[in-house]
């Protein structure tokens, strides 16, 4: 913004931008990393001159109505401080602004021509209620055809893509008197009505949990899929240190397939958009989540069909989701699209508009903005306005806020219809447990290069991964396959181990001499261990052999229980010979 202001582009800036927080009730304006963190509400408002809204973005953790309201006042009254700062800056060290002509401009012989053949025929089109979105769109296009057709005989000097221009001005125009004027949308609901909506759950018995939520020609597809903690992509460390959750057990992938718009088109790399809307999604229902849930929760939500808020039903979807899957969630949660049409005066002023609930795609696109808001009945968990205009009054925000309350409590009660709890447990369900393995036998479960852990793993479909402290995280399928592998860990940690006494002396027997010591067992079946050159002899030694020690020999050791690191036997005959040489010489110096 400030660079803008100072250079020769011309725009209808400034803007300032500040981040709001919600600590103990008080509004925090620009919190610091520290105050965010204890902060129930992330909020970023951008606002222009006379107290004008350009964006919100913005996640809490149930954010009441009221506090909602006054965190957008404080963020866009301290957005004044901002631009004022800056129109200071352009004074000092602004440039001249360029000249700019706007090459739409529709030439008047062209827009009236375009005008009578259009104007009442869309008219027709848009009050024609019997239209979907597919069969509107067709007949629009086949009426810009025509229109096309007729004004070229007409004006063969004139270039087509001026008709176009123009008539895309035409459709916005009829389009939006139509709202402001008659109050009539373009499938003849009421301003505030929603669309019809349809909840579906437990779609697909395999699935740990999946839904179907349909809004008017928005459908959404959402599964859940329960993993293992660990199998959680870890974030990049700068975007942790930064702001990232560190405990990612919630994932929502967003998909959005060229059906879902009636296309076909190859799949690429996920876009933008799908990654935003997932992301607020997510935002939406990660507050709402236990803390103490055992697995790692991925929710997938497929658009089916789109027309219009594929995000808010998202939202909705994976609500009733995750309540399938046995999730206990806080509460419920819903989200809706609010837009806006108005008219400006010859100031540049608003002097009428109307704001729509649940908006469609084509008013998402004819109109002037898209506010999404989602939360539970009592409050807001994730809100995003995309303005389109320079700016609406915090009095349209507010009315915004109110129609998505009461759009969201109606959402609500017909989801609660479908499903007002969460399910109980699922025969399907995997299974977690977490198996304290001693440190000298963890080498027993690994084997050879792993090999134990990956014929386990093949065989029963479980997933072993090590935790800290020597903890075996075991994350099976269904409850069969865990006690099939726990049969496998049982067998390979079963021994005959006899009890040590720590201090004690043991009798012990070289299995193998190696340059560094010998190996030694003190029992039958045991595993040999190594008993260092250090700990052979008082005096040091280079190699076994300087003491005559050979496989098969018995030896006298000391026992010093194990090493609490890596579980090896602590042995030592160094520590016997000390204890006699000790001995001998008191002996000497008793007198005769």
């Amino acid at each position: 913004s400030a660079a803008l202001a100072i250079s020769d582009i011309p725009w209808n800036g400034p803007v300032g931008s500040v981040r709001v927080g919600l600590i103990d009730g008080e509004v925090v304006t620009q919190p610091t990393r520290r105050e965010l963190s204890k902060s129930s509400l992330n909020l970023i408002v951008t606002g222009a001159e006379h107290n004008l809204v350009v964006m919100l973005e913005g996640n809490g953790d149930n954010i009441l109505q009221q506090d909602l309201m006054k965190a957008i006042k404080t963020g866009v009254k301290e957005c004044q401080h901002v631009i004022r700062a800056i129109h200071e800056l352009a004074k000092s060290y602004g440039k001249p602004k360029r000249s700019f002509t706007d090459p739409g401009i529709v030439p008047d012989k062209i827009r009236d021509a375009v005008r009578t053949l259009g104007e009442i025929r869309l008219r027709t089109i848009f009050t024609d209620f019997s239209h979907n979105k597919m069969s509107r769109d067709y007949a629009v296009n086949a009426l810009r055809l025509d229109v096309l057709e007729k004004i070229i005989k007409g004006y063969p000097e004139a270039d087509p893509q001026i008709f176009n221009i123009a008539f895309n001005k035409l459709s916005k125009e009829v389009f939006r008197n139509l709202l402001l004027d008659e109050d009539v949308r373009c499938d003849g609901r009421n301003l505030m009505d929603l669309r019809p909506i349809r909840c579906l759950v437990d779609l697909y018995k395999p699935l740990h949990g999946s839904s179907l939520f349909q809004r008017g020609q928005t459908q959404v597809q959402c599964t859940v899929a329960y993993d293992a903690p660990e199998n959680i992509p870890k974030l990049d460390p700068l975007l942790e240190a930064t702001g990232g959750h560190k405990d990612r057990n919630f994932l929502l992938h967003y998909t959005f397939p060229s059906f879902a718009t009636n296309e076909v088109a190859r799949s690429g790399p996920i876009s933008r958009r799908e990654i935003g809307h997932g992301a607020l999604a997510e935002k939406a229902l990660r507050p709402l989540l236990p803390s103490n849930h055992p697995f790692a929760i991925l929710l997938t939500s497929t658009v089916m069909e789109s027309n219009g808020s594929s995000s808010m039903a998202s939202v909705c979807g994976g609500s009733l989701a995750l309540m399938d899957a046995g999730v206990n969630i806080s509460a419920p949660a819903a989200g809706v699209a609010i837009g806006l049409v108005t008219r400006y005066d010859k100031n540049n002023q608003i002097e009428h508009y109307k704001v729509l609930t649940d908006i469609l795609g084509i008013e998402d696109y004819m109109g002037d903005m898209d506010f999404k808001l989602a939360g539970t009945r009592r409050g807001f968990t994730a809100l995003q306005a995309d303005v389109k205009v320079p700016g609406i009054t915090l009095k349209i925000v507010m009315e915004a806020i109110q129609q998505a309350t009461d759009a969201k409590a109606a959402i609500l009660s017909i989801m609660s219809d479908t499903i007002s709890k969460p399910h109980g447990a699922k025969d399907n369900l995997p299974v977690l447990e977490k198996l304290p393995i001693p440190p000298h036998k963890r080498s027993r479960v690994v084997g050879t290069g792993g090999i134990n852990v990956r014929k386990i793993q093949a065989e029963t479909g479980v997933q072993l991964t090590w935790l800290d402290n020597n903890i075996l995280s075991i994350f099976a399928p269904n409850q069969s396959a865990m006690e099939e592998a726990q049969e496998i860990l049982k067998e390979l940690l079963s021994d005959e181990e006899p009890t040590l006494e720590f201090g004690a002396i043991y009798t012990a027997t070289i299995t193998e001499v190696r340059p560094q010591g010998v190996m030694v067992t003190l029992y039958d079946n045991m595993t040999p261990v190594l008993l260092h050159n250090s700990q052979l002899d008082t005096r040091k030694i280079q190699h076994p052999s300087a003491l005559g020690l050979a496989v098969g020999q018995q030896l006298k050791i000391k026992y010093f229980g194990r090493d609490p690191a890596t579980g090896q036997m602590r042995l030592s005959r160094r520590a016997i010979q000390a204890s006699t040489d000790i001995f001998k010489n008191l002996h000497k110096a008793e007198p005769a």
